[in-house]
């Protein structure tokens, strides 16, 4: 897998407190595979209690690592951002190989940064970017099963590029939004929807059945509902099948109601590709 991106925009400047509490944004990636998502749980294991399980040891105290997305059970990150405060003075760099050292090799930090006290990984990110990998063939990878959806038989990829982008600007994705969820507004601006497309997977094998093709929807916003992007994806496939035409996908989003639009795609496929801050 080759990430078009997976990183932060925007600089920090460092302020640590008269009781000598400094705080961190960190740019982490994990494979999402075997976790219960980001958020403790009170069963299985989740991304933030081995963030803060790895911290405690370092801190000797109990820290809370906020996330700027939650991704779900077997949702990837390639980008993600996080932030905590420390009462330990500790070089980023240091922090980056101590943290690494105590956490599993299915998760990794990247990048480690001093920030303003009052900065917040999820309240402050202005733009999210995620990335939904299918894969498009007879036989599924054994490589690619934790990390892509198998969708057999030919997808249109022109219609499926076609309907992507009439979901940017500011809707409401009511229509998206899992099941049982609860916020204040479903309204979010979507900045990019886009499809490409990779034929280089399976190439040469001898076989039809065997050859695939990997389609990467990836996609920017503001924000994002539970589901919302896993849904987006079915709702994709289901023109992508000869189902739906690419128009249905405006008419899905003016309906407001889940039931119009497509299945919700696996978690498998989802990656957070990168959070943008100011």
């Amino acid at each position: 897998m080759s990430p078009l991106r997976a990183g932060v925009a925007g600089g920090e400047t460092r302020v640590t407190t008269c009781d000598g509490v400094s705080t961190f944004k960190i740019v982490l990636a994990y494979d999402g595979a075997g976790f219960v998502g980001w958020q403790r749980q009170a069963s299985g294991t989740s991304i933030q209690g081995l963030l803060e399980a790895a911290l405690h040891e370092l801190d000797a105290h109990d820290v809370t690592v906020i996330g700027a997305g939650r991704t779900d059970a077997g949702v990837h990150a390639l980008g993600q951002v996080a932030s905590f405060s420390l009462a330990r003075a500790i070089a980023p760099d240091v922090l980056v190989r101590a943290m690494n050292a105590r956490l599993p090799d299915t998760v990794r930090v990247l990048t480690a940064t001093e920030a303003a006290g009052a900065f917040h990984a999820r309240f402050d990110a202005r733009k999210k970017t995620y990335r939904y990998r299918i894969w498009n063939g007879g036989v599924m990878s054994p490589f690619e099963r934790a990390h892509a959806w198998h969708v057999v038989g030919a997808l249109d990829v022109d219609q499926m590029a076609a309907a992507a982008p009439l979901i940017d600007g500011r809707h409401d994705f009511a229509a998206f939004q899992g099941a049982g969820s609860a916020t204040a507004s479903t309204e979010r601006e979507i900045f990019s929807s886009r499809i490409a497309v990779d034929d280089r997977h399976g190439r040469g094998a001898s076989d039809e059945t065997c050859r695939a093709r990997l389609i990467v929807y990836e996609i920017t916003g503001n924000g994002f509902l539970r589901h919302m992007v896993r849904t987006i994806v079915g709702t994709l496939v289901e023109i992508g099948r000869g189902r739906q035409s690419a128009a249905w996908m405006r008419e899905v989003v003016a309906s407001r109601d889940r039931a119009r639009a497509g299945p919700t795609a696996p978690a498998a496929g989802l990656f957070l590709a990168g959070v943008e801050y100011d």
